[in-house]
Formats: structure tokens, C-alpha cells, sequence
């Protein structure tokens, strides 16, 4: 990793690579599908999130889809372009893609929770790591139907498997990515606590 200390002529692409990542995160496909779709602003219902859960609160199946895989592609583009320059390069591109889909400054650093971006950041960097934390976040969610609990227990346990697989640094990437995921679910896991949380549900409320 580049010391952010370091001379600037060494740590400035780097830091271009964090910032290019970090917008390209920061699209919010979920506000802007809804608006196109004519359902106003996603914000305004549900959890009053843009991810994909909420979206799908709209009973739009089709535009829940779409904004989960346009979520993951964009985390997962990020980290692929950002291969090309080197491990380094796309471990800070991971980190700033998931910064800027919890906090876009379009939406004055409100945004979604991170979850969908992060399987998509994992496929870029450690494939194998992607499909295990994506399984299981499927597994999860379909036997106990909750969302949340699925992405606590999903995140929670990428950064274990990328030690194994690939080594402390990408364990320490993916301890962040896990971190901030943790952060932006914490009203879910006061709601879980108390016996609260919503189930997921595929019929139009």
C-alpha cells in the first residue's frame, strides 16, 4: 500500500484511482431508476434507502434487479479497471467504490448500505471470495428472510476467506468494506435486536 505520507509525485495516482472509484460508486442507480420509472423518489418509502431492497418495496421486481446488478457492476468495474495498475490500485478502488455508494456527495453523503457494491467489488478482487459471500448472502436471506442478516453474516465473513485465499492485506480491505457495510446497517441491527426488522417480501406494499 502507498504511504499517504509519501511524496506526492509517487501517491497522486493512487489517490486519482480512490477519487475515480469513490464517483463511479456514488451513482445512485436506484434513485435515478425510480425517477425514470415515474415513482418518485425511492427515499420517501421503506428503509428510505436507494439500495436494492428498498427498490424492491416498490414491487417493481424488474427495477429491484436491475439497480442490484447496476449496484454490483459498478463496484465490480471499478475494481477491474483499477487491476490494470496493480493489487494496490484495486484495493483502494474497492474501498473508495463502497465509500461512495454509502456516502455520495450528490446525495449529501446519504446513500445506501453498500451491500450489492461490495459482492461486486469481491468478484473483481478475489472471484472466489465473491461467489462464497454472495451464496451466502442468498442462503441467508432466503431461508430466514431478511436482508440484513444476511448482509451482516455475508460481509462479516469475506474478510476471513480473503486471508485465507489471498493474505492480510486484502483481509484488511475487506475488514474496512465490512466495517462500513456494519455502520450503515445499524439501525437494522437495533431492529433485529428488538424482533423488529422487516422481512424481505415480493408483494407490493
Amino acid at each position: 500500500m502507498p504511504d499517504p505520507m509519501g511524496s506526492i509525485e509517487f501517491t497522486w495516482p493512487f489517490l486519482a484511482g480512490f477519487l475515480l472509484a469513490y464517483l463511479v460508486g456514488s451513482i445512485p442507480f436506484g434513485l435515478v431508476l425510480t425517477r425514470f420509472a415515474g415513482l418518485g423518489d425511492i427515499r420517501s418509502i421503506g428503509s428510505r434507502n436507494i439500495g436494492a431492497t428498498n427498490v424492491l418495496r416498490t414491487g417493481r421486481k424488474g427495477l429491484a434487479a436491475a439497480t442490484l446488478l447496476l449496484d454490483g457492476g459498478k463496484g465490480l468495474l471499478a475494481v477491474a479497471v483499477a487491476w490494470q495498475f496493480g493489487p494496490d490500485m484495486a484495493l483502494l478502488a474497492a474501498v473508495g467504490a463502497i465509500l461512495g455508494h454509502c456516502f455520495p456527495i450528490w446525495l449529501k453523503f446519504n446513500g445506501g448500505k453498500g451491500v450489492a457494491t461490495a459482492i461486486g467489488v469481491w468478484l473483481a478482487l478475489v472471484p472466489n471470495v465473491g461467489v462464497v459471500v454472495c451464496g451466502l448472502w442468498l442462503a441467508i436471506a432466503f431461508v430466514f428472510r431478511y436482508s440484513s442478516a444476511a448482509s451482516l453474516v455475508a460481509m462479516a465473513v469475506a474478510p476471513f476467506l480473503a486471508w485465507h485465499l489471498e493474505g492480510p492485506q486484502f483481509a484488511q480491505a475487506g475488514g474496512a468494506i465490512a466495517v462500513i457495510v456494519w455502520l450503515r446497517h445499524h439501525q437494522n441491527i437495533r431492529r433485529l435486536l428488538k424482533g423488529e426488522e422487516t422481512r424481505i417480501s415480493f408483494r407490493k406494499k
